[in-house]
């Protein structure tokens, strides 16, 4: 999750203010236009997804009807919200009717009757005022359905990315595309180990708790997992038209803080918390006034948010004084507090970069991590060191497919004086990219670097 230089990097978010609650919009007029009507619709509801199925999935103990009854609560939005207006708050409307939804299917069934005098019971009237449930203390556990599902979905019996293919599909709301993408894998792939995770925990009755002792020990990790690649998707977001998407940002940091709760002496898990803070400082700053990209290097520092960066710090402290043993995602935390810590460009400590990206690749071993080392190295010891080591990154073939790798070499070529092969470096990341962004950025350095060839 550390952020290169060189290239846009993926994982983190900024802002201060983590979303708890359900979102809530003013009740608006029907629109003009049915398309924007119900593009606006999907906006709200990718928004409540995650919160939607896990709020259904705690009443049915069923996580693929609970998504089942989410998609049908949004059929019923793009019916009545185009001609009525959005109400005042989305996520209580479509979780009402989801929940009446599934009072109507155990009507049918006459042997669940006892669990739709369970749902029956909590449901409400007032589609518009509805509480979600949310963060209580009880018995000095801390409770949130998503948190409950994230530790359902990623149950030992699954393999680990079908556990986090699961989570991130019922949590982070994101699509099949889009976690195939983020894991490198073919989408049909990622689509398989979806329904068969979900039929597993079907009939294994999984029950819908965060569990305690060995058996969340053995599920933690996936669990981090799952928060770090949501938070990813949030910080550089794989597709479509804008660069981030902050609501997952803010979603990755809420369950980051409520784990950190949970399992208070865990390492890892404050290594993942003071990761995400720190990355969170400065997502405001990633973005120019047209919602275009803006590099590490090139950033206003001073918009970082300090509140983030000092919480990220204490929560790296922390990390680092439960175990000797330094984890991934604490390097890493490591790694974005070198940034933290230099006010200017010039103060960054390069060569502690790139040896804390050196021990990483030793500890997870990974062609991604190799590429960011390769931009710290270029700044360490020059820009053809890192060439070296990302043309030794290309060799592999393991990343052809993936913009970045282009994106950075493209950018040490252009840095050694190779502006015409910079250029076609550019082309190749420009095509790769699926988000407009950085497919728009990498079209722009193209250019530049043509200009500079003579």
């Amino acid at each position: 999750m550390a952020e290169s230089v060189a290239c846009p990097r993926r994982f983190g978010h900024d802002g201060g203010v983590t979303a708890t609650g359900p979102t809530t919009f003013p009740s608006t007029p029907a629109s003009p236009s049915p398309a924007a009507s119900t593009a606006a619709i999907e906006t709200v509801f990718r928004i409540e997804f995650g919160r939607l199925v896990a709020g259904l999935a705690r009443h049915v103990g069923d996580v693929s009807l609970a998504e089942d009854l989410a998609q049908d609560a949004l059929v019923d939005a793009l019916r009545q919200w185009p001609a009525q207006g959005v109400p005042r708050n989305p996520g209580a409307w479509l979780m009402t009717v989801g929940k009446r939804k599934a009072v109507d299917l155990f009507r049918r069934d006459r042997t669940l009757l006892t669990k739709y005098a369970l749902i029956g019971a909590g449901d409400t009237a007032d589609m518009g005022d509805e509480p979600t449930r949310e963060i209580v203390e009880a018995d000095g556990q801390i409770e949130d359905d998503r948190l409950r599902l994230m530790f359902v979905a990623c149950h030992p019996m699954l393999s680990v990315t079908a556990r986090c293919a699961l989570t991130l599909r019922l949590l982070g709301g994101l699509t099949t595309a889009e976690i195939a993408r983020a894991y490198l894998q073919p989408e049909p792939t990622i689509a398989q180990r979806i329904v068969r995770a979900k039929k597993a925990i079907a009939n294994a009755h999984v029950p819908f708790e965060i569990p305690a002792g060995p058996d969340r020990a053995a599920r933690l990790g996936s669990v981090l997992e799952v928060i770090y690649l949501v938070y990813n998707e949030g910080y550089s977001a794989t597709a479509g038209d804008e660069w981030t998407r902050p609501e997952l940002c803010a979603e990755a940091l809420r369950l980051a803080r409520l784990l950190a709760g949970l399992a208070p002496d865990e390492p890892e898990v404050h290594g993942l918390l003071a990761l995400i803070e720190i990355q969170s400082s400065r997502l405001k700053a990633r973005i120019g006034p047209t919602g275009e990209p803006i590099l590490l290097l090139d950033q206003d520092r001073h918009a970082w948010d300090r509140l983030h960066i000092n919480r990220g710090l204490a929560a790296l402290a922390r990390a680092e004084a439960l175990s000797a043993d330094i984890g991934p995602y604490t390097l890493q935390a490591a790694i974005a507090a070198c940034h933290a810590r230099a006010f200017r460009p010039e103060e960054t400590d390069w060569g502690l970069l790139a040896d804390l990206y050196g021990r990483l690749a030793a500890l997870t071993p990974s062609p991604i991590i190799e590429l960011n080392r390769a931009v710290a190295v270029s700044f360490a010891t020059g820009p053809a060191d890192g060439l070296d080591v990302v043309e030794q990154v290309a060799a592999t073939g393991a990343l052809d497919n993936y913009h970045l790798l282009h994106s950075v070499r493209a950018d040490l070529l252009d840095k050694v004086g190779r502006h015409a092969e910079a250029a076609h470096a550019f082309d190749r990341a420009a095509a790769l990219a699926q988000n407009g962004r950085e497919r728009q950025l990498s079209a722009d350095r193209a250019s530049a670097s043509r200009q500079r060839v003579s």
